[in-house]
């Protein structure tokens, strides 16, 4: 065989690969969340017609999933019958649909396009992601272990956690260790508290892409207050509630109420509670919620409190604290002197700033806020009219505000700069036109009152009243004639 021989040889190959446009094999990286659905993709520049030869299989072709003949007849895998679908065929799209993805469906897939004039060849490597949590639903204290399942593990891939969407990192190193299970099965293992409960993610990512997998995870116990030390703030003279209530579902007994000692260090010994309490109040919440509302808080009511109960052989307790507020004025409004408004708190340690607003009504009722100064304390240069009403103080934590206080300060008459001296005062003009309009009113009601009593006394004699007229006309008519004659 010659060179030139040869050489034709390697030509007409060449132009048969242009014709046939056959496609070399791709690989592409799909990850998916447990449950959800995943699309494979194998799409074409070109599209084959409706008759073409369209497979999708498992285990390098081993494995059918999904068929189509060029007579139209289709094949389904006997366990993805309903789950798995292709259908953009015919438009170049062959992407293979799978529905309600389980762990046991990652792995390799290729799909194959043939008819007599092209052939499409991709591979898609399928990565199911799914989280888990055992036991599914934890008791507040018990060891709670947060996995995430990844079939298969793509080679160098990487995975982390986020929580509520922020990363999340673990509060005692100690306590929290990663283990590796086949590979395939990342789990962390933490105490369970209502810290934890929320959205956990898992994020899986290669070179190529990164998927991600979430699921809930609730903690039985105490929901509300969430956390130990937690602050309920109320004003003084307020009512208020201090929350304690369990998950629903929870068989509660022995729930009880305590108030603490003030001390830095245990053992913390019970205080009696104030006399205006009732405690009888927290069995009618319903079984799961133990709060205890307030009548009213004094500022002595302030400090450490606990709720505890028994659920499951479980002892669930939850200390906090009730920071009491109210507004302290160095001196009583009056004519013309300046006032100074303190917001006073009995624990400042979570408290960052302040902020006084006045609040103002319309005819309406409409209330307006409109904010007037920072910082602890107000200075009002002169009581007047002007300045009376509602002032609120806002203070606020790292999270945002945590609560707020209203002080009054009275309306007084006599104050300066709010009346003109000329003139007499408005409401007295108005009384005093109040009491002509009524007077006017009383002496047309008298003087109707009196034509009618006239006219009922004339009633009773009507032949009476015939010959007073007729002897009225008659005496006006000889007047009449009197005057005629004298003019003649």
């Amino acid at each position: 065989m010659t060179e030139q021989t040869i050489w034709n040889y390697v030509m007409l190959f060449g132009i048969t690969l242009l014709v046939i446009g056959a496609q070399c094999e791709e690989k592409t990286e799909v990850f998916a969340a447990a449950g959800s659905q995943a699309v494979l993709p194998c799409v074409s520049q070109h599209p084959a017609p409706s008759a073409a030869t369209i497979h999708w299989s498992r285990n390098n072709g081993d494995s059918t999933v999904w068929r189509k003949q060029r007579s139209g007849l289709e094949y389904t895998s006997q366990g993805l019958i309903k789950r798995v679908s292709c259908p953009q065929v015919g438009r170049g799209d062959y992407s293979l649909h799978i529905e309600q993805v389980k762990a046991e469906d990652g792995g390799e897939y290729t799909c194959q396009v043939e008819n007599r004039m092209r052939l499409v060849n991709k591979v898609v490597s399928l990565t199911v992601i799914k989280v888990t949590f055992s036991p599914p639903a934890p008791m507040e204290g018990d060891n709670v272990s947060i996995g995430c399942n990844i079939r298969p593990l793509p080679m160098g891939a990487t995975m982390s956690w986020r929580f509520n969407g922020k990363p999340f990192v673990p509060q005692d190193p100690n306590q929290a260790q990663w283990t590796g299970i086949l590979d395939a099965n990342k789990v962390m293992v933490e105490k369970a508290s209502q810290h934890l409960a929320g959205e956990w993610t898992c994020v899986v990512g290669s070179w190529k892409t990164e998927g991600k997998a979430g699921q809930t995870l609730a903690v039985r116990g105490i929901v509300e207050p969430a956390r130990d030390d937690a602050s309920v703030y109320a004003a003084v003279g307020s009512l208020a509630t201090l929350p304690c209530v369990f998950s629903h579902g929870l068989a509660v007994s022995n729930a009880t109420w305590e108030r603490l000692e003030e001390s830095f260090l245990p053992p913390f010994h019970s205080l009696p509670f104030p006399p205006t309490w009732s405690l009888s109040s927290m069995s009618h919440h319903g079984p799961w919620d133990r709060s205890l509302r307030v009548g009213e808080v004094r500022p002595e009511d302030g400090g450490r409190y606990r709720c505890s109960g028994m659920a499951e052989g479980h002892k669930l307790i939850r200390e906090f604290k009730l920071i009491t507020a109210q507004v302290h004025s160095s001196t009583m409004a009056s004519k013309g002197a300046p006032v100074t408004l303190t917001c006073h708190l009995s624990d400042i340690t979570e408290v960052t700033g302040y902020e006084w607003v006045r609040l103002t009504y319309d005819f309406n009722g409409t209330q307006s806020v409109s904010s007037v100064h920072t910082g602890k304390d107000l200075r009002i240069p002169t009581a007047s009219a002007t300045n009376s009403g509602e002032w609120m103080c806002r203070f606020y934590g790292e999270r945002g505000i945590l609560g707020n206080v209203t002080y009054s300060i009275p309306v007084m008459s006599d104050l300066t700069g709010d009346r003109g001296t000329a003139g007499p005062p408005s409401d007295a003009a108005a009384v005093i036109g109040l009491v002509f309009l009524i007077l006017v009113l009383l002496l047309i009601v008298a003087q109707m009152y009196k034509n009618y009593q006239r006219k009922k006394r004339i009633l009773q004699y009507p032949a009476l009243e015939t010959i007073v007229h007729s002897n009225s006309n008659e005496r006006e008519e000889r007047e009449r004639n009197r005057k005629k004659d004298l003019e003649i």
